[in-house]
């Protein structure tokens, strides 16, 4: 119990920091792949503090709420996925962060901030199947939806459920906000003038959605490394791998509809997902 509450622990403190360096790199990578030579790698942390240094403005008081709630509930998500938790709640947790967000947008009351809202509604939708099947299928691999169970197998994961794994990249690039799956919001100003969803949030309650961001960056690449848990460092490998293609992605391809993302996404999910659980039944 005391070394799942220290995870927990240590998930809240650092995870904005690694996040922070992540996204740093991530822009240096793009600067670079766009012949630039970026901004410092510690960026997305003096963003985040010059947020928090400007005056508090927003258009409804409320709105405020369902920041901070979205923020609490990544939070909570990341920590009880860190700690061992159950996937199946740390699935829901996550669902309910981003019904927060969808909420403070429409909230905001502007045409932008509603189209964002309803794009992040989408991507919602995108993804979640295939969280909900990556969560079975860990289940048919270990028999438990116990992430410290799951962790503790034996056996890399990614062996018995590899289309899963396909999936879960596949979607992966949705829920980091790249291209060509980026309809929300994007980190790149080229995309829109306007942010999307968080068009009419600005100062602290920009910066809380951007803290968000750094738990979710950590959150799902941990995801990943679950895939490889039982090769620790195999699967550090493999995160660094699967966030480089993330940026290349990122950077060699357009957005496209929203109508292709969520076909694309349901049929990744329903192809990669029902065949796999679909083999492991069988067997």
């Amino acid at each position: 119990m005391i070394t799942e509450i220290i995870f927990a622990i240590g998930f809240v403190i650092f995870a904005p920091f690694i996040g922070a360096l992540i996204g740093g790199i991530d822009r240096k990578v793009t600067a670079r792949m766009q012949g630039r030579v970026g901004p410092p790698v510690l960026q997305p942390l003096y963003d985040v503090f010059k947020l928090f240094e400007k005056e508090k403005a927003v258009v409804r008081n409320e709105v405020n709420f369902y920041i901070f709630s979205y923020l609490v509930f990544v939070i909570f998500t990341g920590a009880l996925f860190f700690s061992g938790g159950d996937i199946l709640l740390v699935i829901f947790a996550l669902t309910l962060a981003h019904a927060f967000l969808i909420l403070g947008a429409y909230a905001a009351v502007s045409p932008y901030s509603h189209v964002g809202a309803e794009r992040e509604l989408l991507q919602l939708m995108a993804v979640e199947p295939m969280l909900i099947l990556t969560a079975t299928g860990f289940y048919m691999a270990t028999g438990s939806f116990a992430v410290k169970d799951i962790a503790l197998w034996p056996e890399p994961i990614v062996m018995t459920i590899p289309l899963i794994f396909v999936g879960i990249v596949y979607v992966l690039t949705i829920k980091l906000r790249k291209s060509p799956f980026d309809l929300a919001t994007s980190h790149h100003a080229h995309q829109e003038l306007v942010k999307g969803v968080t068009t009419e949030f600005a100062g602290p309650t920009l910066g809380m959605v951007e803290i968000a961001h750094l738990y979710e960056t950590v959150f799902f690449l941990g995801i990943i490394w679950l895939f490889f848990a039982s090769m620790p460092w195999v699967g550090v490998l493999a995160v660094i791998i699967v966030y480089f293609l993330e940026i290349l992605v990122d950077n060699t391809t357009t957005r496209v509809r929203w109508q292709v993302m969520l076909r694309s996404a349901w049929l990744v999910a329903l192809v990669a997902g029902a065949i796999n659980l679909g083999v492991l039944a069988l067997l």
